[in-house]
């Protein structure tokens, strides 16, 4: 058995960086809409049924292509939890070039959190008993109005879904999602570059040797188990879940 998730006004200067972060970043869901949620003649047949879940008093996020896209949409929730508390606090002294570039990234959160919700209910004909409920979340003693904490924190937010796609994308059956998945993972790979490029101006941190290695020029893949650990460990999510289905 897999381990639980327990307690797991816009400014010159900025206007190269949002026009960066803005390239496919709004308009994937939309067009991922399209794609997901088609029929058959797409090749989007129904995913198989998950697995009994060992334990039914915690919700399980499944097999196959079903249990990707509920992990994806845990992820997806906690950033967009996250961005949300940002957005509507900021901390203290923030320029006007990171209050765009924080509120850009919300938005983009927020509509894929959106997105997997609708397309995930689509794909099982609205038994939401298989999509991952609304999770809460819980950020300790993290300080929102401290910004290297949430600089650095959002930093880690977004390797870590650049490197959870990358690790997924060998579990998609259907090239529908695959293709999907790739677009989104391209917009989460902007987000760590312009966090990165906040927290170091000026600096190649945003495609530093300890993401993208030198050997292959790749950036890191790691499997579900892997990512969801490294999360659960920081105890953001408050609601449990298990992946018994994913490696």
């Amino acid at each position: 058995m897999r381990k639980s998730i327990v307690k797991v006004k816009p400014v010159e200067k900025a206007t190269n960086r949002r026009q960066f972060l803005k390239l496919g970043g709004m308009g994937v869901v939309g067009a991922g809409l399209l794609v997901a949620c088609s029929n058959d003649d797409n090749g989007m047949g129904m995913m198989p049924d998950p697995d009994p879940n060992p334990n039914p008093d915690i919700f399980d996020l499944g097999q196959g292509d079903l249990g990707v896209l509920n992990y994806a949409y845990a992820l997806e929730q906690l950033e967009a939890d996250f961005y949300t508390k940002v957005v509507n606090s900021f901390y203290a002294n923030i320029s006007d070039e990171e209050m765009q570039v924080l509120t850009d990234l919300y938005y983009h959160e927020v509509n894929h959190r959106d997105f997997f919700k609708t397309a995930i209910t689509a794909a099982v004909e609205g038994n939401t008993e298989l999509v991952l409920p609304t999770l809460e979340f819980d950020y300790g003693d993290l300080d929102f109005n401290n910004r290297e904490q949430v600089l650095t924190t959002a930093s880690v937010l977004e390797d870590t879904g650049v490197a959870a796609y990358n690790g997924a994308g060998r579990l998609i059956s259907n090239p529908g999602y695959l293709l999907l998945a790739g677009k989104i993972v391209s917009v989460e790979a902007r987000h760590a570059s312009a966090i990165r490029t906040l927290l170091n101006p000026g600096s190649a941190d945003f495609a530093g040797d300890d993401y993208v290695t030198t050997d292959t020029g790749l950036a890191a893949a790691l499997d579900p188990s892997v990512v969801l650990s490294a999360v659960g460990d920081t105890g953001f999510i408050q609601t449990p879940f298990t992946a018994n289905n994913l490696p």
